[in-house]
């Protein structure tokens, strides 16, 4: 039983690693889309593309309001929030002690 707890454990731990990194990327897009760098920079070309899809999919899903201000990174950095805080710990739980 205890294979199964340290698993499961290991995998929220690297889960939730992995969205605290994203959370960082998204807020250094978020800044160079304040400084406009150069868009040929390979730093800058990799923060894009990992960033970019997921922005591209909320503003699809999002109404613009207020004069065309860009939410998407809030909206990514809040569901980052829930999932990390929330969602991630409960089901940790579920999954070691069940729904006891």
């Amino acid at each position: 039983m205890f294979v199964w707890t340290n698993l499961v454990i290991w995998i929220a731990n690297v889960l939730q690693g992995a969205l605290n990194l994203y959370f960082w990327v998204v807020i250094i897009a978020a800044v160079l889309s304040w400084i406009e760098p150069n868009p040929y920079n390979p730093v800058v070309r990799a923060i894009y593309a990992i960033t970019e899809p997921v922005f591209d999919w909320i503003r699809e899903h999002l109404p613009v309001l207020f004069g065309g201000i860009d939410f998407s990174p809030i909206v990514v950095l809040l569901f980052i929030s829930f999932l990390t805080q929330y969602l991630i710990p409960t089901l940790t739980r579920v999954m070691v002690f069940g729904f006891a």
